[in-house]
């Protein structure tokens, strides 16, 4: 019997928020294809160690154009990639079939897929989102955060969002808590485990998934977030 792969797309309209290490730490955790629709630079792309200006071929694009299946990269210690990019922002295909495109190659590769997606509502991310299977959204505490949460959820409460409070601080402010639950509560969105700040991760150079055995002593509770927050996002 064929495994009927799962999308778990990482979406949110604010950048700035984890996304694309939540994203890449899933992917690993979980054995799923990562695929990269995020065109800027500080994307999953070049934090695997994939860089577009030292290659002749472009995977995401070739395979939009020939209408062929891209064959993830092998990551070691990393998940499998397909990666993005620069180009990609004028090729997006419409969300329809951009929705498409991801389930057929989620059907041919046989495995779980976890999306990271450009900030706001670009055609390629609405149609990640409407491929998903759960759409996690990352969303740290604070006035900016929590407005672009709560449009998100305002207008795509009909979808199945799970948001995830990220870069907790250790003490977090009891009104962003409450803020939080009434966003989230309003609309009916569910909330997974949280996943904390962490003051070392934007200084990290090495390439492969925190998550990645043997894990750090600095890396473990990070780890263990990133394990319940998979368990969490399953469906």
């Amino acid at each position: 019997m064929e495994h009927e792969p799962k999308i778990y797309t990482v979406a949110a309209y604010k950048g700035g928020v984890g996304k694309t290490t939540i994203a890449s730490e899933l992917a690993y955790v979980m054995g799923a294809v990562l695929l990269d629709l995020d065109w800027d630079r500080g994307n999953a792309t070049r934090a695997w160690g994939y860089r577009t200006e030292q290659r002749a071929t472009a995977p995401l694009l070739d395979a939009i154009e020939s209408g062929r299946v891209p064959r993830p990269l092998a990551g070691r210690r990393k998940a499998d990639l397909v990666p993005c990019h620069e180009d990609f922002v004028d090729m997006q295909p419409e969300p329809d079939t951009m929705a498409g495109l991801v389930e057929k190659w989620a059907a041919s590769w046989q495995r779980d897929v976890v999306i990271d997606t450009h900030p706001g509502g670009s055609p390629s991310t609405l149609g990640a989102m409407s491929a998903a299977h759960r759409i996690i959204v990352p969303a740290p505490f604070g006035e900016k955060e929590h407005e672009a949460l709560e449009g998100m959820v305002d207008q795509l409460a009909d979808y199945p969002l799970m948001v995830i409070p990220s870069r907790v601080p250790s003490v977090p402010p009891a009104r962003d808590i409450e803020r939080l639950r009434r966003i989230t509560s309003q609309a009916g969105v569910a909330v997974g485990p949280p996943v904390s700040h962490y003051v070392w991760m934007p200084r990290r150079t090495r390439r492969m998934a925190v998550s990645a055995p043997p894990v750090t002593k600095q890396g473990q509770p990070f780890a263990e977030e990133i394990a319940a927050v998979a368990e969490a996002v399953r469906v």
